[in-house]
């Protein structure tokens, strides 16, 4: 068995398989791009079936960095490998907390996909050989772990990487811990099965799919790193020559009221009423425009905070 194991090839179709969830994620980003540019709706990649898409693109990703940690280890750690892209994967995703802390904001990514695989990666290690069944427990931990627990000591961002925080903090890529962890250990288990009934010269001798697809698999942090540039510098150069439609404000106001609204623990009918009386009134007042465009303060202005007391009582 192990001089099969050697002689292993490559599995072509891995490859294939990673350059497609990298062009999965490229069409969500661009889906994101439009949205931030204000051609499409601005929760168009956050909710819905795009949200679904995204999170089936994140699972499948972390499941190919499990089987092929298997794959990459089978006979033992290699370390100077390991260190090799360990330190790669770690420096890339330092480059993109540092792009994104300069270009979003608030919702710089500090702890996104590229962190995410660098730690996971780190914490796979010991399940390379560990019984299968506790790593199978260990993935179903992680995964239903913080739908049943969450403390405010996770709060703080020293700890925002676990995912058990009462308050989940903003980012525009966010992979927590937990459930996250959950796919690299699915991936090591079918990995490690692979290996042991010999379903892995099966999977080598598949037809291993579009070279351009297996040539981005191959190199997927290039691609990852470069991909997201090169859209958002397309839609911008669309934008100087077609513009977006400018934004429609009623439904920006209450699109960010509705969801404020509701995050502060209010019911969902309470809510359409408050924002809908809050509307009509800054729109009496002439102070939507200012307000959505950061002249006017929502908590420091005293007209604002009149009419939220106002629409309160009203919604009562």
């Amino acid at each position: 068995m192990a001089s099969r194991l050697d002689k292993l090839p490559r599995i072509g179709i891995l490859d294939s398989l990673r350059g497609l969830a990298l062009l999965a994620m490229a069409s969500y980003h661009f889906t994101w791009d439009l949205s931030f540019f204000g051609y499409i709706d601005p929760d168009t990649a956050i909710s819905g079936p795009w949200r679904i898409y995204a999170r089936c693109i994140a699972s499948s990703f972390l499941f190919l960095v499990g089987f092929s940690l298997v794959l990459a280890h089978r006979k033992g750690v290699n370390r100077p490998a390991f260190g090799k892209r360990l330190a790669q994967i770690v420096l890339a995703a330092l480059a993109v907390s540092v792009a994104t802390y300069f270009v979003m904001g608030k919702g710089w990514i500090f702890f996104g996909i590229l962190h995410a695989i660098a730690l996971f990666s780190l914490l796979a290690l010991p399940f390379l050989r560990l019984p299968l069944a506790l790593t199978a427990i260990v993935a179903i931990v992680s995964l239903v772990l913080p739908f049943h627990v969450s403390s405010s000591f996770f709060d703080t961002p020293a700890l925002w990487w676990v995912g058990l925080s009462q308050t989940l903090p903003v980012s525009d890529d966010y992979v927590p811990l937990f459930p996250w962890f959950a796919p690299v250990l699915t991936g090591i288990i079918v990995a490690r099965l692979c290996l042991r009934y010999h379903l892995m010269e099966k999977l080598a001798g598949l037809r291993q799919g579009p070279s351009l697809l297996r040539m981005a698999g191959r190199h997927s942090l290039v691609f990852y790193l470069a991909h997201q540039p090169l859209l958002i510098g397309t839609v911008y150069l669309a934008s100087l020559i077609l513009p977006p439609p400018p934004p429609d404000r009623v439904a920006d106001y209450n699109r960010s009221c509705q969801q404020s609204c509701v995050a502060g623990g209010s019911t969902a009918p309470f809510c359409t009423r408050f924002c809908s009386c809050t509307l009509d009134r800054l729109q009496q007042g002439n102070l939507l425009a200012p307000l959505q465009s950061g002249t006017i303060i929502a908590s420091q202005d005293t007209r604002v905070l009149k009419l939220a007391r106002e629409c309160t009582i009203a919604s009562q």
